[in-house]
Parts: structure tokens; C-alpha cells; sequence
């Protein structure tokens, strides 16, 4: 029986030592650690906005539609289109609210010529960037 209480021992210390080795070289790497309970949870109540385009190419001034839904954002929350113009984003005259699923549509129409990023910027969060080129 006490040579089947020092196997056991000897055995958990073994896996401690290693984990602890294994953890250590994870720190040391660079790879990062997965996250803390609390962290996890906040990033899935983060609010995020989704942006489609109904058109990769549009002539001058011709309407087209930028779609999408979001989470985590009240129903009714303002959602604005922004351009980039140069290095800043400039919030273009088209806004809505958010339906009570979440989702909203925006009807655009853009004169500048070439590629015009766009994005959707409301209740704390920033679409990705949608471009769509006018001929």
C-alpha cells in the first residue's frame, strides 16, 4: 500500500512539473494565453454592426443600398454611413435606426469617382469597410 501512495505521488508531481514546463514555454513563445472567463463574456456582448453592398460598381450618382444587421445594439439605435475621404472618415447624410431585429438598409448614392470606402458606424461599433468603385 505505501509503495502504491509514492507511485501516486510521485506520478502527480510528474504532471505538475510538465504542466507547469508546458506553460511556461507558452508565456515564453508568444502565443497567447486563451481567454479569462470574464474577458470571453465581454467580448461576446461587445456590440458589432455587419455592412454589405448591394453593388461593387455604380455610376455617378446612382443608388445603391448598404445593408446589415447588429448585435448586441438596441432596437432603434442610430446608424450612420461614413466615407473616407483621404485619411479621415466623414460621416455621409445617411442615417437610420436599427430595426427591432437589428438589421437596417441605407440608400446611397456617391459622386466621387473611384474607390470609395465605406463603413457603418453606430451604438459603440464600426462596421468593416465595404468599397464600391463610381464609374
Amino acid at each position: 500500500m505505501d509503495r502504491f501512495r509514492r507511485a501516486s505521488a510521485a506520478a502527480l508531481l510528474t504532471a505538475v512539473a510538465l504542466a507547469g514546463a508546458v506553460g511556461g514555454a507558452a508565456a515564453s513563445s508568444g502565443v497567447p494565453a486563451p481567454p479569462s472567463g470574464e474577458r470571453a463574456q465581454d467580448l461576446a456582448t461587445r456590440p458589432a454592426l455587419s455592412a454589405h453592398s448591394t453593388a461593387r460598381t455604380v455610376a455617378a450618382w446612382e443608388e445603391f443600398r448598404v445593408h446589415g444587421s447588429a448585435r448586441n445594439v438596441g432596437a432603434g439605435t442610430p446608424v450612420t454611413l461614413q466615407q473616407k475621404q483621404g485619411k479621415r472618415w466623414v460621416s455621409l447624410p445617411a442615417t437610420m435606426r436599427t430595426a427591432r431585429s437589428g438589421e437596417y438598409t441605407l440608400r446611397v448614392k456617391l459622386g466621387i469617382k473611384g474607390e470609395n470606402a465605406l463603413r457603418i458606424v453606430g451604438g459603440g461599433a464600426v462596421s468593416p469597410v465595404v468599397r464600391t468603385t463610381v464609374n
